[in-house]
């Protein structure tokens, strides 16, 4: 299976072999049993709860579209769809995510994700989505895009975002974190407490301890000590000076 299909049509009434790849067991059998209730062309293939599983089971099962969630333990869904990429293997990834954030899309498109979808999609949306990458589409937030028009419409965001035009590095490593929380594990960093940090920044306590609990859920430690290691080991912010 070498051959980049991404790109190519199919006949519309062809069976559709998917793959579900998310750590979460419930969003899982959920997911399968709304794909397989709803539509009478999707065959889900397997279920995994993590990347380096599902890269296993892509080469053994060949299924034509795989459902990435992109905050997995080990190989995330970022590292699964460049994977994918690299080995040309004919398999439509769409990364699904609970963050709806500029930088991280643009990161999924480059690393190869035909489609970016919130978690909070409908599942009939779902099965549209599936039937456009089939098709060789690109998809997000209900936009259907050839390739072209998609690197086109990136390079909008990108200037939007930067005021330049460049392109993103797709070797880049993922960050979870969006620029504020990024910005407020720097500081936690370099000792501040909450209080401290909300008048550096200008907002709210309150505004930072909500930051600080999405922070810990997304990097799945318990407190803001874990937290800056993990971000520290990951690159995600800078050592302090000493």
């Amino acid at each position: 299976m070498t051959v980049n299909a991404q790109d190519k049509r199919r006949p519309q009434h062809a069976t559709i072999k998917v793959l579900i790849v998310d750590d979460h067991p419930l969003f899982r059998e959920g997911l399968e049993l709304a794909l397989t209730t709803l539509s009478d062309d999707i065959i889900v293939t397997g279920q995994s709860p993590n990347g380096e599983e599902a890269i296993r089971m892509m080469l053994e099962n060949e299924p034509d579209v795989v459902l990435l969630d992109i905050n997995l333990p080990g190989m995330n869904g970022l590292q699964v769809a460049k994977r994918l990429k690299s080995e040309r293997l004919s398999v439509a990834p769409i990364i699904l995510t609970n963050h709806d954030e500029t930088q991280q899309f643009i990161q999924c498109f480059r690393a190869g994700a035909m489609a970016y979808c919130l978690k909070t999609i409908e599942p009939d949306e779902l099965i549209s989505v599936i039937h456009d990458v089939v098709q060789g589409y690109r998809v997000i937030g209900g936009r259907r895009m050839t390739e072209r028009e998609l690197e086109v419409w990136l390079t909008e965001q990108i200037q939007n975002l930067t005021g330049a035009a460049y392109m993103i590095d797709p070797q880049e490593r993922y960050i979870p974190l969006s620029s504020r929380e990024t910005e407020i594990l720097q500081f936690v960093t370099h000792g501040l407490s909450n209080k401290e940090i909300a008048l550096h920044l200008g907002i709210s306590q309150q505004t930072v301890k909500n930051h600080m609990t999405s922070i810990l859920s997304k990097l799945n430690v318990k407190d803001r000590t874990q937290a800056a290691v993990t971000a520290l080991k990951h690159g995600w912010v800078r050592k302090p000076q000493s």
